[in-house]
């Protein structure tokens, strides 16, 4: 069995009580102080996430542009420098190959953030359509170059304030800048107004060499805030109740962004045909025969990913992720259904091992500010 990999800020866990579990080949924190507590914090105060197992890879060079607009779905022409832009990469039938965040760092430079254990896939996928010259496009993974740190919570911004002379509330949300720079350290870092949480906040990209540095720095700024270190279950709870898509549950290579109900970052009309555009133009214009929905329990019991759903004798579809929701106190779910069932009000059935659990489909997103 091959070793876990860590992050540089592993040695940091055990100082907070970190338990930490195999996550996709990393040795991760699933929670330090306790899951409800971390999320509640979060959501009230705020909470810091080491995220440093995310991939980067840099596309840069005088075809970047058009490069990037055939690999995704979002019209990466709408970028400027400073604004980062959510958007898939899809394979030929419209599934997600991954969902991530382009980072536009200056002309004919970018910055994808990707999922940790689609970063390989990824690259293998980028270069294998990389039909450039080098002095058109270079394409490189530079994952170990850097720590991510998430900041989220009402009060990120007032904790984050107290490390930078730069005016953090000019960070729009979906921007960035480059060239912060905290007190004490010799070294600029990306600060964006970004997040997987439904709350304000940022995430941070440092050169790994000083991210230990800015792990404690940021716990020590925000003492007085209340701000805690949280776990991959906090994380999980928190993008859950925001209704954020997690890759390999609410997206896959056969699940589409149309069925997911992601349409809003699939432009069909860029100008450049992008892979699956074919078929997600098609979904588009005529409908998808499955539909991601919101669920919450009637009976008692909680809708686990992989669970099956049932109305009447029909199975119509799968779990694809539930839990007791910490802020609103239900147990709820998103579960990709047969269109047909798909409308608010619906009432449905779970099977939780040998017995079915009514249910009833409810709208999204669940937590309404967010």
């Amino acid at each position: 069995m091959s070793e876990l990999k860590r992050t540089p800020i592993f040695s940091e866990y055990e100082k907070y009580g970190a338990k930490t579990i195999d996550f996709g080949g990393w040795d991760l924190p699933v929670q330090f102080s306790g899951i409800k507590h971390e999320h509640e914090v979060t959501r009230t105060k705020a909470g810091l996430f080491d995220v440093s197992h995310m991939g980067e890879i840099v596309v840069k060079g005088p075809k970047s542009l058009s490069f990037l607009q055939k690999m995704t779905t979002n019209d990466v022409s709408n970028l400027t420098p400073n604004r980062a832009q959510y958007t898939f990469m899809c394979n030929e039938n419209g599934g997600v190959i991954d969902d991530f965040l382009i980072y536009m760092l200056e002309e004919q430079h970018y910055l994808l953030v990707v999922n940790a254990a689609n970063t390989e896939k990824d690259f293998q996928w980028l270069s294998k359509h990389n039909e450039y010259s080098s002095e058109e496009l270079t394409i490189s993974n530079v994952t170990k170059d850097y720590v991510q740190l998430a900041l989220q919570g009402p009060k990120a911004e007032n904790i984050l304030q107290k490390l930078t002379d730069a005016n953090l509330e000019d960070i729009k949300f979906f921007r960035f800048r480059s060239d912060i720079r905290f007190h004490g350290m010799n070294t600029e870092a990306i600060v964006s107004r970004t997040g997987y949480t439904g709350e304000d906040g940022f995430e941070i990209y440092i050169d790994q060499s000083f991210g230990i540095e800015l792990w404690n720095k940021i716990l020590e700024a925000g003492k007085d805030d209340g701000l805690v270190p949280v776990g991959l279950g906090a994380r999980d709870t928190l993008r859950f109740e925001a209704n954020l898509p997690l890759y390999g549950q609410e997206l896959t290579e056969n699940i589409t962004p149309i069925e997911a109900g992601l349409k809003f970052f699939v432009k069909i009309d860029k100008g450049i045909p992008f892979i699956g555009e074919d078929v997600l133009k098609n979904q588009i214009e005529n409908g998808t025969t499955r539909k991601l929905v919101g669920i919450e329990m009637i009976d008692r019991g909680i809708p686990r990913t992989g669970y099956d759903v049932w109305h009447e004798d029909e199975k119509i579809g799968h779990v694809t992720s539930g839990t007791q929701a910490p802020t609103l106190k239900k147990n709820i779910g998103l579960a990709l259904i047969q269109t047909d069932y798909a409308n608010v009000g619906t009432e449905i059935m779970i099977q939780v091992r040998k017995r079915k659990l009514k249910a009833k489909v409810i709208e999204t997103p669940f937590l309404k500010n967010k």
